[in-house]
């Protein structure tokens, strides 16, 4: 199996599939590659597609320390990208993984092309709260819950299939130790005063509808990142990637396609 190997020497599991130039692909929290696999492969028809398990998750190493971050998760990425032999790539974040993508642009420049931030926030400090009962959701894994809160009832109730094989990804156990550090990692995130760094093209993708992250987070963003585009999906929640596949998708291709490595 292929390991890329952080600074800390934690094994880090990754996938690559595809040809073009380098897309790389950050989950959201807690989850492992598989958050991706069918929309990798959608762009694996026009790029290079890497996806990885963060420290703690699938195949990787599952450490208690040192202390989980998205700071440090992007490190974590560049360790992948250099695995994988790829100087440059471009990077799509969804929620806790546009928390990482925004460290991986600020932090490592030079390793980015353009920049999509799904979902996602600047962190607590000046970003808008989601709901509690969607926060408590979220650190205890309630994942009957989380899929209510991702999906319409109206997807869920036609695609039951896949909405089972996406809960069953989220299922996948996972250490008390690991899940709290992933909790804490997305919960501490503040970009904020970081976030006029970013010069790579940023594409901010959000659903109207989101209580993940409630879709004020997407306008803060695209205000603070200098040059950034904005997309509002109407009527999706926080799963839209997977809800409005093929507009999404349409999009992140096109807008990526638009800033070339």
């Amino acid at each position: 199996m292929p390991f890329a190997h952080s600074a800390d020497g934690t094994r880090l599991y990754y996938q690559s599939q595809g040809q073009g130039e380098a897309l790389l692909l950050l989950a959201g929290q807690s989850c492992d590659h598989r958050e991706w696999d069918r929309i990798a492969s959608d762009f694996a028809q026009s790029f290079q597609v890497i996806v990885w398990d963060y420290r703690g998750t699938g195949r990787s190493d599952k450490p208690e320390k040192p202390a989980y971050s998205t700071r440090g998760f992007a490190v974590d990425a560049e360790a992948v990208l250099d695995e994988c032999g790829v100087t440059r790539a471009h990077a799509y974040g969804i929620s806790m993984g546009g928390r990482v993508a925004q460290w991986l642009a600020m932090d490592h420049p030079h390793r980015l092309g353009a920049l999509v931030l799904g979902a996602t926030t600047p962190g607590k400090r000046h970003g808008i709260s989601r709901p509690a009962s969607v926060d408590k959701a979220l650190r205890s894994g309630d994942v009957q819950a989380l899929l209510q809160t991702a999906f319409t009832p109206g997807w869920i109730a036609s695609h039951r299939a896949l909405a089972d094989t996406i809960a069953a990804q989220w299922q996948a156990p996972l250490p008390a130790h690991v899940r709290r550090l992933h909790y804490q990692a997305s919960e501490g995130h503040d970009s904020w005063d970081h976030l006029h760094l970013i010069s790579a093209p940023t594409l901010v993708i959000h659903g109207s509808d989101d209580e993940v992250n409630p879709v004020g987070n997407a306008h803060l963003l695209a205000a603070r990142i200098a040059g950034a585009q904005l997309l509002l999906l109407p009527g999706a929640r926080h799963g839209y990637a997977e809800e409005m596949r093929a507009a999404a998708f349409s999009a992140v291709r096109d807008f990526l396609s638009k800033h070339p490595l």
